[in-house]
């Protein structure tokens, strides 16, 4: 089949490496305009258009899909299809049926869980044992077009965001390939979607990763994860900046810190929550590179002038 890849970010290049070395001809590839990166905010292609500059792809940026032009470009590209993985950007109505068999989407979770921009944080942050992905045809909802295929995939323990969507990066490939072809064969029956199990997966903003120390460590170490590597979990010192935290470790046997409450030792820092402590694992300080706890906690000689609180209150400085 004639494809048009659409996708921007690190986890879809394997999508778009797998059908380039598919029998399928990808004819062109779609994905958002450079857009500043770093700490000098330099233009940078993303993750996308540098494997499709590569493979000698031509690559289209409009920054909308509605500017003028853009319609008719699609339409002159002839394609049977155009798979779609995170995108960044919502397709038109009137684009819908450009494709002769659609957008065909891949989504990280099994719909209809976890509906939206963040499903693997979120599944994450709830606790989900089993998550998976899911291709589907793009309708005029959010992530509620027809079934095409579904794979599952098991939550580790110590999974953070990043890890699980690496792996459902490379599984939701494999997935995306065998549902083309499967379409090119003709003997693929789109699935609506059930109507019971719908939740949805609203965006994780820097607010959200303000850790709540006020909740069990369980639950904190959810969340942690949740926001590893983005937009990253964070608390706030006595002195009003920020901390960036990596995972934690709960330690449910830890009962005599208060919600909070930070007590550093020679090998561990430990923080009390609402049920048990956690062990910090790596810090950022606003400013500097991650560091381990231990590390940071000493030269921060913490604790030598009283007991040290980390509240989730309105950081200052330039990493607020």
């Amino acid at each position: 089949m004639r494809l048009l890849f659409a996708g921007t970010p690190e986890p879809a290049v394997p999508s778009l490496r797998a059908l380039l070395a598919s029998h399928h001809e990808v004819v062109a590839v779609l994905t958002r305009p450079d857009a500043p990166a770093g700490r000098g905010r330099t233009l940078r292609p993303s993750p996308v258009r540098e494997v499709a500059d590569e493979a000698g792809v031509p690559v289209l940026t409009p920054r909308r899909l509605r500017d003028p032009g853009v319609a008719e470009e699609l339409a002159a590209l002839a394609v049977d299809a155009a798979p779609v993985v995170a995108y960044g950007a919502l397709v038109p109505p009137d684009l819908l049926d450009v494709p002769r068999y659609g957008w065909v989407n891949l989504h990280f979770s099994v719909l209809p869980a976890w509906r939206g921009a963040a499903p693997v944080q979120r599944a994450v942050l709830a606790g989900d044992e089993v998550t998976g992905a899911t291709t589907f045809r793009l309708d005029e909802g959010l992530d509620t077009g027809p079934v095409l295929g579904t794979l599952t995939e098991t939550v580790r323990p110590r999974d953070t965001s990043g890890d699980l969507l690496e792996r459902l990066a490379v599984a939701g490939a494999d997935l995306l390939v065998r549902t083309l072809d499967a379409l090119e064969a003709g003997v693929l029956v789109p699935q609506p979607q059930p109507g019971e199990g719908v939740s949805h997966a609203p965006k994780l903003e820097v607010a959200d990763a303000a850790v709540r120390w006020d909740r069990p460590a369980l639950a904190v170490d959810r969340q942690v994860r949740a926001c590893t590597p983005a937009p990253g979990a964070w608390t706030v010192l006595p002195d009003g900046t920020r901390l960036r935290l990596g995972p934690v470790r709960p330690r449910p046997e830890v009962t005599d810190l208060a919600p909070g409450e930070l007590r550093s030792g020679r090998r561990e820092v430990l923080v009390g929550t609402a049920a048990g402590a956690v062990e910090l694992g790596t810090v950022a300080p606003a400013g500097r590179r991650p560091m381990a706890a231990a590390d940071w906690a000493r030269g921060a000689r913490l604790g030598a002038d009283g007991p040290v609180r980390l509240g989730a209150g309105t950081a200052v400085g330039a990493d607020a």
